[in-house]
């Protein structure tokens, strides 16, 4: 079995004016399927080759780790968007941030700190514990949070290829945008798997 580039559930200019069709066309489809095309030969004729990313994610390292978590982060990161999205969760999910973070706007300005602060290349992200807490963590270059038995919700991608092309240097402002796209009910329905 082949992985292959998921589709995107939405036209590729759909989220413009704050994620432009030109930015989705390098990032999903040169980076995101290079990373598909990268891991398909690194694992041709491994005993990982056909297994869940989620156990390549964890049972590996080096170059078959970073593909195979790239191509679950942006898959997991792209299907987190919306066109219609934006605004505030509401339901259990909008009740378990205002009892972890306060408010959504406390929740919303820590997550956005989180992703605009990381280092270089990577990922910030919501996520749920064995206990069902939220939390936000931040994520180097290919890290992805499963690693650490955590449940992803939401992530947000800060490597540049996300967001240069529309934002150039302004990541702040990125992430600003990011908000509007949000699936908040995808969130939800990842919280209560």
């Amino acid at each position: 079995m082949k992985y292959e580039l998921p589709n995107l559930n939405y036209a590729q200019d759909a989220l413009a004016p704050h994620i432009s069709a030109t930015t989705l066309e390098f990032h999903h489809g040169k980076h995101h399927l290079a990373y598909v095309t990268n891991l398909n030969k690194l694992i041709a004729g491994s005993y990982l080759e056909g297994s869940p990313l989620e156990t390549i994610i964890k049972e590996s390292g080096g170059p078959i780790f970073n593909n195979a978590a790239q191509v679950w982060n942006h898959t997991f990161y792209f299907e987190s968007l919306s066109p219609k999205g934006g605004g505030e969760p509401g339901g259990k999910l909008a009740e378990a941030i205002c009892q972890e973070f306060g408010s959504f706007a406390s929740f919303k300005e820590k997550f956005s700190t989180a992703a605009v602060s990381i280092f270089g290349s990577g990922w910030a992200w919501l996520v749920k514990n064995e206990d069902n807490k939220l939390g936000i963590v931040q994520t180097s270059n290919a890290e992805n949070p499963i690693r650490s038995n955590l449940t992803p919700l939401l992530t947000c991608d800060v490597w540049e290829h996300a967001y240069y092309l529309d934002y150039q240097n302004r990541r702040a402002d990125y992430v600003d945008h990011f908000f509007a796209l949000v699936d908040w009910a995808k969130v939800e329905q990842r919280f209560l798997a």
